[in-house]
């Protein structure tokens, strides 16, 4: 599967200005973020999408943040593997 920008799944801009990477912010952020993906008509079709390209090959999530613990990405994974348990 060729690079993939699911935009569509990323935090709103609302949330992302408002966790600004903060620590102290991070639980609240990942709550959230979690009820927005919950929430997202667009989060069913995406999860098949990973269904899908896992039966061949890895996925990566790919992000910028400079936190290697506390980013949308790592929210994203924990959701994904409880989606793909189901």
């Amino acid at each position: 599967m060729p690079f993939v920008w699911a935009k569509n799944i990323a935090p709103t801009n609302e949330l992302r200005k408002w966790f600004g990477h903060d620590p102290e912010r991070y639980e609240e952020f990942t709550q959230k973020y979690q009820k927005e993906l919950n929430n997202n008509p667009h989060a069913e079709k995406f999860v098949k999408d990973i269904e899908n390209v896992l039966e061949d090959q890895d996925v990566i999530l790919l992000y910028a943040a400079k936190n290697k613990e506390i980013n949308q990405a790592i929210v994203l994974k924990k959701w994904l593997e409880e989606r793909l348990k189901r």
